[in-house]
């Protein structure tokens, strides 16, 4: 990948000639370096794994070797008598108090939550599910010791496949059967659409199963000092997890900090309660001792919540114009074993995003989710709407193939035209703002788009053995998951508000306090950025405090890309109300009416005279509190929550060009251009650096991730040998580049970025495979797209 230069980007910037630069002397829209960098970056970092605390224990867990299987006995007394250990459980020994792990999205009515305990007491559902653990002075001897736990199983039949496992007769997961919920969205007449329809394409494409790998491995750290717990977690969602936790154990939760250190990455991966974090909560309660677990890299592949895995069937009818009349789509959702935070809700995030940036009458969605013998599936970036992109991207190019027209003129004729917004689609969504045809436009441009379809067209002619495929990509996606009323309708377990909090202190710097709890976005710097134009005070007056629940005492945490259009807006709204408090005091101060003063350089001016007070001579003022107004107390201080009305839809167009070696298979990315609309921007490095990262990812689903398990439910993608992942040696430069259609939902007019690349190039690379192999009468290859898999297509195509 190109490296990331601020330089480089003013230069592309004014390349773009579409982007509004910076006020003079303003923070916002500036290419800021990030503010922690330095700290992570020179190993001054606060991982959970490095903390350390006086007579601390390790744990390490006993996993279930079996995908399915009844537990007839565990014996521990083997491990308790080594050295070093301190102590060894079953399941059985927290059967009475460590209920079970939280679903809080019953999706449907009909939906069936088994019971999830974070040991297995009786049965085991998966490989991996803990049966027992071991507590020793270090986690070497801790693992040593799980050798000489004895547990002893009844086999039951492995449920690895959703289609038999919704058979009559199959094996069962759960007592109650093996579908978790099932649910039906209908709008406009569907059948009238399709009857008839002069063209009708019908496609099943399959989601595989990922495994999130951020870079720093889970770890959970809890420690007790009699009546009061601390949990350190690698967790997105400090605040979220303290609640929980605190339903689970019954440890009241104002006894409760959670603390979520320096996190090394997420990817909705860490948005979760887990088995260790509640078991680590009752061990040191049990013990009266800190404990800490820190998975390895075999352990999170087989016990981190995988994403992903459906099976997705599309019946599109359209005119033979092109022109889209109605979409039918029926999805089966592998839920794994148990339902876990967010499981049953993650294809539901998709429902209203199938229909993409197209309108159409008419509308349905039916998911089936499904009980199997595999690690729970759960929110992975982008979370259903990466599934929703790909498949509504990938019939879209269906149906140019089938119409022989070139797949940007069929977007064309079905895409909502900019001055058509705000717009209410066929799904119910209201879009705000958007420009597909500009966004489009100016990646049509840096690709090249033209001049390589005249070269694809010359290899085709010349029978070329590497064949040039084009992929095409215009997406929208539904992110800043709040707002509450919304969740509410949806029946999601919680809101989706966000809480933010300035504090002036008397030398004038400025503390923030955001409940939003970074794992590598940068809202530090955003955040700054945000309160130094706002307030007028300099970038580096400002420090952000987040991550834990005893300093930052409210908060909604950091997922669904929405730690910006909601977080940001939180902040934003508490230093209008710490200006609000300023300006009477200022005008207490200088002796004339609030409204003659105006707010300017961070400086309450009187028109027409000299006189002024600054933001910082205000601050020292409340806080020697001397000379106060009658009623306003000694501090400017202020909190805010903010809940929006909607939420917010980027979009952007991404183009691939594919390079697909008919001989061997080898695929070859050569170039790909990513145009993104996500309104405002506030740090455009950070937004670059969001999009690279985006967009590798979506690339590794399309190309090389596969977790792969065999027909009893082992995982045989356990390490990073097994499991694929691309380095940046494997992808290519992006070329990247942004339109900007302020968000009309929010003050600051942002959009979310921080899924946006994964869930547009993933269609973009398949479309452009799919595009070099349709000569050969190849309509679609599985993901991931290997050489061994497009090698066995051309072959089937062949013979």
């Amino acid at each position: 990948m190109t490296e990331l230069d601020p330089g480089l980007l003013g230069e592309q910037i004014a390349e773009s000639g579409q982007l509004s630069e910076p006020d003079g002397g303003h923070e916002i829209g500036r290419a800021r370096r990030r503010k922690e960098d330095q700290r992570l970056l020179t190993g001054h970092t606060r991982w959970t794994d490095n903390l350390q605390q006086p007579g601390m224990l390790y744990v390490m867990f006993m996993r279930s070797p079996m995908a399915h299987a009844r537990i007839t006995r565990v014996d521990v007394s083997g491990a308790r008598d080594l050295p070093g250990v301190v102590a060894a459980f079953s399941g059985r020994d927290f059967a009475e108090e460590q209920g079970s792990l939280p679903c809080a999205w019953p999706v449907s009515e009909d939906i069936v939550i088994p019971d999830h305990p974070p040991m297995a007491v009786s049965e085991v559902r998966y490989v991996g599910e803990a049966v027992a653990c071991v507590i020793a002075t270090d986690r070497y001897r801790a693992a040593d010791a799980l050798e000489a736990i004895e547990v002893d199983y009844e086999p039951l039949p492995a449920v690895m496949d959703m289609r038999e496992a919704l058979t009559p007769g199959s094996p069962k997961v759960h007592e109650a059967g093996n579908k978790a919920f099932s649910v039906k969205i209908t709008s406009g007449d569907v059948e009238a659409a399709l009857r008839d329809a002069p063209v009708l394409i019908d496609r099943t494409y399959v989601q595989q199963r990922l495994i999130p790998s951020a870079m720093e491995p889970r770890a959970v750290l809890a420690s007790t000092d009699g009546d009061t717990f601390t949990l350190w977690s690698s967790t997105q969602i400090p605040h979220v997890l303290r609640v929980m936790l605190a339903v689970t154990t019954g440890i009241p939760e104002h006894r409760l900090r959670v603390i979520a250190p320096d996190v090394g990455g997420g990817f909705g991966s860490k948005l979760q309660v887990t088995a260790e974090e509640v078991l680590c909560l009752l061990l040191t309660r049990r013990l009266g001792v800190p404990v800490k677990w820190t998975e390895s890299r075999s352990e999170g592949n087989l016990t981190v919540h995988h994403g992903r895995d459906q099976i997705q069937h599309l019946t599109l009818a359209a005119e033979a114009d092109g022109r889209i009349r109605g979409l039918r789509v029926e999805l089966l959702a592998d839920m794994g074993a148990y339902l876990m935070l967010v499981t049953p809700g993650v294809p539901m995030l998709g429902a209203s995003m199938f229909n993409g940036i197209y309108k159409m009458e008419a509308y349905e969605f039916g998911c089936t989710g499904v009980f199997t013998t595999k690690m729970p599936t759960d929110a992975y970036r982008g979370a259903g709407r990466p599934e929703a992109t790909f498949a509504i991207e990938r019939i879209i190019d269906e149906l140019a193939a089938e119409l022989g027209m070139d797949p940007i003129e069929v977007r064309r004729r079905n895409w909502i035209r900019h001055d058509e917004f705000p717009y209410t689609t066929v799904s119910g969504l209201t879009y705000d703002s958007g420009d597909y045809e500009a966004a489009t436009e100016r990646a049509l441009a840096l690709f090249g788009y033209d001049k390589l379809r005249a070269e694809q067209a010359d290899r085709r002619d010349r029978g070329d053995p590497v064949q040039l495929g084009i992929g095409v990509s215009t997406y929208t996606e539904m992110c800043g998951l709040a707002p509450s009323r919304m969740l509410g309708m949806a029946n999601y377990g919680a809101g989706g508000w966000e809480h933010g909090s300035v504090r002036m202190l008397p030398t004038g710097k400025v503390e923030v306090i955001t409940g939003t709890s970074p794992h590598g976005q940068g809202h530090v710097t955003a955040w700054s950025q945000i309160v130094a134009d706002s307030l007028g005070v300099p970038f580096d007056d400002v420090t952000v405090l987040h991550g834990d629940t005893a300093i930052a005492h409210k908060g909604m945490d950091t997922y669904g890309s929405r730690s910006l259009v909601v977080g940001g807006m939180a902040v934003l709204q508490a230093c209008e109300k710490v200006k609000v408090k300023a300006r009477k005091l200022a005008a207490h101060l200088l002796e004339c009416s609030p409204d003659d003063l105006e707010f300017d350089g961070g400086a309450f001016k009187v028109r027409g005279t000299g006189a002024a007070k600054t933001i910082q001579e205000l601050a020292f003022a409340a806080f020697t509190a001397h000379d106060l107004p009658e009623g306003v107390e000694a501090r400017l201080d202020s909190d805010a929550t903010y809940d929006p009305d909607n939420y917010s839809f980027p979009h952007g167009t991404h183009l691939c060009a594919m390079e697909v070696d008919t001989e061997t298979g080898q695929v070859r990315i050569r170039s790909y251009v990513a145009v993104d609309d996500v309104g405002k921007v506030i740090n455009p490095l950070i937004v670059r650096g969001q999009v690279h990262g985006g967009i590798a990812q979506g690339i590794a689903q399309a190309l090389f991730e596969e977790a792969v398990h065999d027909a009893d439910g082992n995982l045989l993608t356990t390490t990073m040998a097994d499991y694929l992942l691309p380095s940046a040696a494997d992808l290519p430069d992006f070329t990247t580049d942004r339109t900007e259609t302020p968000s009309t939902g929010n003050p600051l007019g942002v959009k979310g970025v921080g899924e946006a690349g994964t869930i547009a190039s993933t269609p973009a690379v398949v479309n452009a495979v799919v595009d070099a192999l349709r000569p050969y009468g190849i309509h679609d290859v599985r993901m991931p797209c290997t050489p061994e898999r497009i090698w066995r297509a051309l072959e089937g195509a062949r013979s």
